[in-house]
């Protein structure tokens, strides 16, 4: 916004510096003036002085038609045989013709209707030098041009500014200089104007939620047309009708100017949106019915409701960015107060409270504005569109989330489901041995005749007791299964005169074992017991049990014989030693056996909590 700022005054000061540069060229301020249609200066009448500029809303405000204008300029002495001269004229309102000495040496376009209308461009006439050899040269130009009454804008009013006669190098310059930021960046802006406003329009097509982009590209779009009244001349409307098209033209700009700031602010009025429809349509039929002698007051009176429309509705957005969107104040806030600015200084020049300047604000610095907004509203969309990637990434991460803890929640519930199945069967499975097997076993028990078959039969017994204990999975104090090894071993041990030495940790144990660690265990430890009863020959048996955070320890130490030497490195091979490791490796755990003959043998059992 700031380059903007400093390019239009650059340019301003160009335009000021290069018509100081000038001051050195003959200008003519005054003129005999006289109303008339004739082809030629008219010889009959008598003509008044005037000064230039001559603005006809002043000196005849009610004249319709052509005048002529006529003064004399002598031959510059220091001109050169082969140098040219050149008039400049700043501006001629609706169309000229220009003739030298007698002769017709320029025409700008149509001098009747629809005339060819020339208000907004300089024009630069060449001076023959063979019509030039009197020392004193008439300069006669016709004027076609419109009384202020029957015009919508007092730019259009008819009027012949002061003249310029110097080397036509200089004046080409000027010439250029004038209509490069009259016409030529009208045009140019025009173009990238209606590029961004189509550009626009799309975004609001993909988008339809961002209305206010639609708003924004039709009023770019629209300004653009407005502008065709500066550059483009030839228009095949009479007068009248040429200005109510234009002056209808911008109710529907204006219309859209306001439902963008509105929409913008994320305010929505039907009421609003009905009325400025409705001026679209009354604006064109009232001056229509107003006529052409009152136009120029109808149309001022509908641009100043319009001026008082658009304000307000820059104060109603002003208010609610700076409550709502803070950010988005300082940046539009200037450029709206630029923007009112512009339109008041238009209605003050429209008014005559305000002379006419050579290159009018409204045409040049609005569009200029009206870029800056419209370069805001890309950014901001810019802006919206990568936060937009940034959530639609996150969205697609958290998706990815929510499936993946959707397919370990699947996984669970089917491995609980297998789970609860398998529970099941388990159950039915102990309840089956326990009800059948187990009857049958305790049957031979307390029948049989034979003491080695009752024993067996009893071992058996406990064997499947056992079984069905880990079938049902129902999980063991550690203190209740401390107790239970404790009995079963010191009575299995006493049964073979081996004296037994139990200690247990002197804490309280809260510990829980599994049905699966409670059964791998106690059978580790019965074939331990097993092994020392039948093969180590020892008289006495040490039983350490320990607890920590995360570990459960046995130690079981007798004074036996030990292994004989033909069985070092064979361990796993007898004695059960293998079952026992393989029993704590499936536990996650370990069993360690160390033993030298004539030292006895020490298990150490170590199973993870």
């Amino acid at each position: 916004m700031r380059t903007r700022a400093v390019l239009l005054i650059l340019a301003l000061c160009v335009w000021l510096v290069t018509g100081a540069a000038h001051a050195a060229t003959l200008t003519i301020t005054s003129a005999q003036s006289i109303n008339s249609k004739e082809t030629h200066f008219p010889t009959t009448g008598t003509p008044t002085a005037v000064t230039l500029p001559d603005d006809w809303s002043v000196t005849r405000p009610d004249h319709d038609g052509s005048v002529w204008y006529r003064v004399t300029f002598g031959k510059p002495a220091d001109l050169a045989p082969d140098d040219l001269l050149g008039l400049y004229i700043e501006r001629a309102c609706s169309n000229l013709e220009v003739h030298l000495n007698g002769r017709r040496i320029y025409s700008g376009g149509r001098m009747a209707e629809p005339t060819t209308r020339n208000c907004y461009h300089p024009q630069l006439v060449s001076l023959p030098a063979a019509l030039l050899d009197q020392p004193t040269n008439v300069l006669d130009i016709q004027v076609q041009g419109s009384a202020l009454r029957h015009v919508s804008a007092r730019a259009r009013a008819g009027g012949l500014s002061a003249l310029r006669i110097g080397p036509a190098a200089e004046m080409t310059a000027l010439y250029e200089q004038r209509e490069f930021w009259r016409i030529r960046t009208v045009q140019i802006i025009g173009i990238t104007l209606v590029a961004l406003g189509g550009f626009l329009l799309i975004l609001s097509w993909i988008n339809r939620s961002e209305i206010f982009l639609m708003y924004f590209g039709s009023l770019l779009i629209g300004w653009t047309l407005l502008s065709l009244r500066v550059w483009w001349p030839h228009w095949p409307w009479e007068t009248h009708t040429f200005e109510v098209v234009v002056c209808s033209a911008f109710p529907p700009v204006v219309a859209m100017a306001v439902q963008f700031l509105l929409s913008y602010a994320s305010v929505r009025s039907r009421w609003v949106a009905i009325g400025l429809l409705l001026q679209c349509l009354l604006v064109p039929f009232s001056l229509v019915a107003a006529g052409a002698d009152h136009l120029f007051a109808v149309a001022s009176a509908w641009f100043l409701l319009m001026v008082a429309e658009l304000l307000a509705s820059i104060a109603v957005y002003l208010r609610l960015a700076w409550k709502h969107h803070r950010e988005n104040f300082w940046p539009m806030g200037i450029t709206l107060g630029c923007m009112g600015l512009l339109v008041m200084n238009e209605i003050a020049m429209q008014y005559g409270w305000l002379p006419t300047l050579a290159v009018q604000p409204l045409n040049f610095a609005f569009p200029l504005l009206l870029l800056g907004i419209g370069s805001r509203l890309l950014q901001v969309f810019g802006r919206a569109l990568q936060a937009a990637e940034v959530h639609r990434t996150q969205l697609e991460r958290r998706v990815q989330e929510a499936t993946a803890e959707i397919e370990r929640n699947f996984a669970q519930m089917s491995a609980l489901r297998v789970e609860q199945v398998t529970e099941k069967e388990r159950k039915r499975i102990a309840a089956d041995l326990h009800d059948d097997l187990g009857a049958k076993l305790l049957t031979i028990v307390h029948t049989s005749e034979s003491e080695r078959i009752s024993t067996l039969a009893r071992e058996a017994l406990e064997e499947m007791r056992l079984s069905v204990r880990g079938l049902t999975g129902k999980p063991v104090q550690l203190a209740d299964a401390l107790a239970d090894w404790r009995a079963e071993t010191v009575s299995r041990l006493g049964q073979a005169n081996i004296e037994a030495d139990w200690r247990n940790p002197v804490d309280e144990l809260d510990q829980q074992l599994t049905a699966r660690v409670f059964v791998q265990t106690t059978r580790i430890l019965r074939e331990a017991v097993s092994n020392i009863i039948k093969h180590s020959g020892a008289s006495h048996c040490k039983v350490r049990t320990s607890v920590d955070a995360q570990h459960f320890g046995l130690l079981v130490q007798d004074n036996g014989k030990g292994i004989a030497m033909e069985l070092d490195g064979k361990l796993d091979r007898g004695h059960g030693m293998s079952s026992m490791k393989h029993r704590a490796k499936q536990l996650l755990g370990q069993c360690l056996v160390e033993s030298g003959p004539g030292y006895g043998t020490v298990i150490r059992l170590t199973i993870p909590l």
